[in-house]
């Protein structure tokens, strides 16, 4: 038996890479505004996030979308397209 796999974003990695990419961001700068949204993470979370190797919190989540100025929608479900 073992513990059932959770259902996640399988483009969420793409979404927040091309969110920090038109934020014309690093890396590094991408944690502090995440961090200033209220994102509590560590700065090595945001390259694994963008390789899909971790999921971002739902409070993490909140925060991209909140810098992007998006709705945490664009985010979350695979099917949506990140606006514009």
């Amino acid at each position: 038996m073992g513990t059932p796999q959770l259902d996640k974003p399988k483009r969420m990695g793409e979404k927040v890479r091309a969110i920090r990419l038109r934020l014309g961001l690093t890396q590094q700068q991408m944690f502090e505004q995440l961090v200033d949204h209220g994102a509590k993470i560590h700065v090595g979370y945001i390259g694994l996030y963008e390789i899909n190797e971790r999921i971002p919190t739902l409070l993490v989540t909140l925060a991209y979308a909140r810098a992007a100025g998006i709705s945490t929608d664009y985010l979350i479900d695979d099917k949506m397209e990140l606006p514009g």
